[in-house]
């Protein structure tokens, strides 16, 4: 399995160009093949805006292949042409935006194959904010105010992104509904956190924190420091 980054939103901006040079040195170097999937900002139709907001940020940090790839519904997932562009990439990197439409829109499709077998291969897989909190193995939706099951790249993990702003409102509420054994992790805005290798821990990056919620209680860990979801 590849590297994965999860971050707390916030993408694409300076405090986050440490995380994701980090994440393009482990997809092969700034050649190495960014497709950016932007489904989550589809049902306000920012799509096409977050989409190249994304292209020109990995432009700047040096990356010479990068791409919008058009995922933004259930018929474009099911997309032959999309799951060969998806199964070629070297960072797949998933938008942030409306959680539970990114998670109908994924669930089960050719493209939701692609990325886990790309990601088996060993390309990167990341996501910002609904893009990360899909990965893991239940999110929260707020729309709904309901726990879901994700599509659970990321075992027994559920994150809060944006934490400083969420984290007090959402904790209590995750919480009381999360099956036992799975973490609750919150993640700051502009902060990511990278497991480079099935057996490694987590690092955090950026200029927030990660909180681990033991006993309900958040344990922070800053930039540069390492974590153990177990």
């Amino acid at each position: 399995m590849g590297p994965i980054l999860l971050a707390g939103g916030k993408e694409f901006s300076g405090d986050m160009c440490h995380a994701d040079l980090r994440a393009i040195a482990l997809a092969g170097g700034l050649s190495c093949a960014i497709r950016i999937i932007p489904a989550a900002a589809a049902p306000d139709n920012n799509h096409l805006r977050a989409g190249q907001n994304g292209c020109r940020w990995f432009l700047s940090l040096g990356a010479s292949d990068v791409a919008v790839v058009p995922l933004i519904d259930r018929q474009s997932a099911a997309d032959p042409q999309i799951e060969k562009v998806l199964r070629g990439a070297d960072l797949i990197y998933l938008l942030g935006g409306f959680p539970r439409y990114l998670a109908q829109t994924l669930a089960g499709s050719r493209a939701w194959q692609a990325i886990t077998t790309a990601n088996a291969a060993g390309s990167v897989v990341a996501g910002s904010s609904a893009g990360a909190m899909v990965l893991c193995d239940w999110y929260w939706d707020p729309e709904t105010e309901q726990l879901h099951k994700g599509l659970g790249l990321v075992p027994d993990l559920c994150i809060i992104p944006h934490h400083q702003e969420y984290g007090p409102g959402w904790s209590v509420r995750i919480r009381s509904l999360l099956t036992p054994g799975v973490l609750l992790l919150g993640i700051d805005e502009a902060t990511a956190v990278i497991r480079e290798n099935p057996q490694g821990r987590w690092r955090v990056w950026g200029c927030g924190k990660a909180s681990r919620y033991i006993q309900g209680c958040p344990v922070d860990t800053a930039a540069g420091g390492y974590l153990t979801m177990g």
